[in-house]
C-alpha cells in the first residue's frame, strides 16, 4: 500500500476538483483513490461503485458493512435511462420480535442483508471489469490494515456496548481491551480470508455460500429463526423506475418509495415556490425565511409517516407531488404567523434563548454516500450502509453487523412490517439533477437526507449558489413540537434575536454538526463540460479528478 494510501483523514473544509475524464467523491480518502484507480485503469463508474463500496464497509466499519444495505440512481450513458436499484436489508415474515442485547442497547432488528445481492446486481447489470478485480483493493485494506483516525475513534468508542457486547466484537475492536489508538494500523484478517472467498466465488457466497450458511448459524444461536432460503430468496434486489419531477429548468431525479427523501424533498420544495421563499432572502439570513423553512420541514415530515412501502400500502405520490397540495399547506403555514412579540414567552420558558443548548446522541449505525461521474457520461449516486442488514450486535466471518432500527410507527423515519415480504421506508437522499436530458449534478448524503437535502438543493437550485457553497451553509433539523429549533450556530445574532420575536426558541448545534450529513457530490459546468467534485467538511472525506 502506497504512501499516500495511508493518510489519515480528518473533518475539515476540502479543495474542490475539476477534470474532464472522470470525478469521484466518498468519505474516506481510501475508497476514494480505490474509485480513481479504477476510472483511470479504464474502468466504468459502476466498477468504482461496486470497487467502492467494498473497500468502504472494510475502512468504514463505524458507518457501513458488508451486511447492510445498498441503494441508489445509476444513469447509463448508451441509454440515457436512470435506474434505480434498492437492495435493503429484508424484514423475513413472521419473525418475532427479539433482541440479545440488553434494553439498553438498542432495540435492533435482525435483517437478512441486501448489501452484497446489491452489489452484485449492479455489477451483473453494468460493470465492465471483473468480480475478482474489483475485490482486490478491500482484500488488501482488510489485510494490510489502515490507520484508525479520530472521527472513526469517536465513533466506535460511542458504539462500544453493543459492538462489543458479544465475544466477537470484542476480539474484533478491542482485542487487548482497548480500540486501537489513532493512527495504528487496524486489520481485520478474518474480513481478508471472506473477502477472498467472495472474490472466488462471487456475490452468491454472502447468499447461498459458507458466510451465508456462518451466518444462519448464528441467527439461530442468539434466537433468530433465519433460514438458508431467507438467505437466497427472501426479497431480491429490485430494479424499478426512479421518482422524476421538474423544478425550474431542471428535472429532479430521487429515489421512488418505499424510500421517502424523494418525496419528502419534491413537496418541500413545491411548498417553498409557493411561498416564493427566494424574494425572502436565504433561512441563514432572514428569520421570515428560516421560520417558514423550519416550518415546512416540520409539517412534511409529519406527513410522511403515512409513507410506506408501496407493495404493502397505497401510497399517495401524486398528492404529495401536486402544486394544489402544496399551495394549499404554504397558505395554512403562511396565514398561521405570529402577529406579535413573542420573545417575552421564550425567555419565561428557556431563558436566555440564544445560548439554550441541546445535544444529539451519537448513532448507533449510518451510512456511507458515493458520487462518480465517468468519461462515457455514467453517472452514480449511491449509498449504502450498515443500518438494514445483519444480526445485532453480532460479527460473522470479520462482517460487524448492526441489524435493523425500522419500527412501525409513525413517526419513524425508518419502518418496516414484519409480514409480506416488505422493503424498510428509509431516508436515503441520493438525488440527479437534470438538464437537456443529461445529468448536471449528483449529490446525496448519509446522515438526516430526508431533511438536508432539501436544504442544500434549494440553496442551488433556487437561490444560485454553488454546490460546494451550498453546502457548507447552516443545516436545520424541523422545527420541534416544543416550537424550538436544533441548527447549527453560525446563523448572525440578528436573525435568532428576529426568530425569538416569532416565538422560535433556538437551540445550537455546534458550528458543524456530523449528524447533519456528509455531502458527496458532482457536478457538470454547463459551458465547458468540465466536471467538479466536492465532498462535506462535517465528516472525513475526499474527492478525485483526472
Amino acid at each position: 500500500m502506497s504512501s499516500n494510501m495511508r493518510s489519515v483523514p480528518n473533518q475539515g473544509p476540502n479543495p474542490v476538483v475539476k477534470g474532464e475524464n472522470g470525478v469521484c467523491s466518498s468519505s474516506h480518502p481510501l475508497v476514494t483513490d480505490t474509485m480513481m484507480d479504477v476510472l483511470k485503469d479504464g474502468g466504468n463508474a459502476f466498477d468504482a461503485a461496486v470497487a467502492g463500496s467494498l473497500i468502504q464497509a472494510t475502512v468504514e466499519t463505524h458507518l457501513t458493512n458488508h451486511g447492510g444495505s445498498v441503494v441508489g440512481l445509476y444513469y447509463d450513458a448508451s441509454t440515457g435511462e436512470t435506474h434505480q436499484l434498492t437492495s435493503t436489508g429484508t424484514l423475513v415474515p413472521g419473525m418475532r420480535r427479539h433482541n440479545p442485547l440488553p434494553e439498553e442497547l438498542g432495540k435492533a432488528v435482525c435483517c437478512i442483508p441486501g448489501f452484497m445481492p446489491g452489489l452484485g446486481a449492479l455489477h451483473e447489470r453494468f460493470a465492465s471489469k471483473t468480480w475478482s478485480e474489483l475485490c482486490q483493493p478491500a482484500i488488501a485494506a482488510a489485510r494490510d490494515g489502515y490507520p484508525m483516525y479520530s472521527f472513526q475513534y469517536a465513533l466506535l468508542h460511542e458504539q462500544l456496548p453493543s459492538r462489543t457486547y458479544f465475544p466477537a466484537g470484542r476480539e474484533l475492536l478491542t482485542p487487548d481491551g482497548f480500540i486501537a489508538p489513532v493512527g495504528e494500523l487496524f486489520r481485520n484478517p478474518a474480513l481478508a480470508d471472506t473477502l477472498e472467498a467472495l472474490a472466488e466465488e462471487g456475490p452468491q457466497y454472502f447468499t447461498e455460500g459458507a458466510w451465508a450458511q456462518h451466518f444462519v448459524e448464528e441467527g439461530n444461536r442468539l434466537g433468530w429463526r433465519v433460514t438458508m432460503e431467507h438467505m437466497k430468496d427472501a426479497v431480491p434486489p429490485r430494479w424499478s423506475e426512479p421518482l422524476e419531477y421538474s423544478h425550474g429548468k431542471d428535472n429532479i431525479i430521487q429515489l421512488a418509495p418505499p424510500e421517502q427523501a424523494g418525496v419528502f424533498t419534491r413537496f418541500v420544495l413545491g411548498v417553498l415556490k409557493e411561498m416564493d421563499l427566494t424574494s425572502r432572502g436565504h433561512y441563514s439570513e432572514s428569520a421570515e425565511s428560516l421560520y417558514l423553512f423550519s416550518h415546512v420541514l416540520r409539517w412534511v415530515a409529519w406527513e410522511m409517516g403515512m409513507l410506506q412501502d408501496p407493495e404493502l400500502f397505497s401510497v399517495p405520490t401524486e398528492t404529495w407531488g401536486s402544486e394544489e397540495h402544496h399551495r394549499a399547506v404554504a397558505d395554512i403555514i403562511l396565514n398561521s404567523m405570529p402577529k406579535i412579540d413573542l420573545t417575552e414567552h421564550v425567555e419565561l420558558i428557556a431563558g436566555d434563548a440564544a445560548m439554550a443548548s441541546q445535544g444529539r446522541e451519537a448513532a448507533e449505525s449510518d451510512s456511507c454516500e458515493l458520487s462518480i461521474a465517468d468519461s462515457e457520461g455514467n453517472w452514480v449516486q449511491m449509498l449504502h450502509s450498515c443500518q438494514g442488514g445483519g444480526i445485532p450486535g453480532a460479527v460473522v466471518d470479520g462482517v460487524p453487523m448492526t441489524g435493523t432500527s425500522a419500527q412501525s410507527t409513525l413517526g419513524a423515519g425508518i419502518t418496516g412490517w414484519l409480514t409480506g415480504n416488505g422493503r424498510q421506508k428509509c431516508i436515503i437522499g441520493s438525488t440527479l439533477v437534470m438538464r437537456d436530458g443529461k445529468p448536471r449534478l449528483a449529490l446525496g448524503t448519509p446522515g438526516r437526507p430526508n431533511i438536508t437535502v432539501p436544504q442544500v438543493l434549494s440553496s442551488i437550485l433556487d437561490y444560485g449558489m454553488e454546490p460546494h457553497e451550498a453546502a457548507v451553509f447552516p443545516r436545520m433539523y424541523p422545527l420541534a413540537e416544543d416550537y424550538s429549533l436544533e441548527i447549527e450556530n453560525r446563523i448572525p445574532d440578528s436573525v435568532i434575536e428576529d426568530i425569538t420575536r416569532m416565538g422560535i426558541q433556538i437551540k445550537p448545534l455546534g458550528t458543524f454538526n456530523w449528524h447533519m450529513g456528509s455531502f458527496q457530490m458532482c457536478w457538470r459546468d454547463s459551458g465547458t463540460g468540465m466536471l467538479y467534485s466536492n465532498t462535506d467538511p462535517r465528516r472525513t472525506g475526499k474527492s478525485a479528478a483526472f
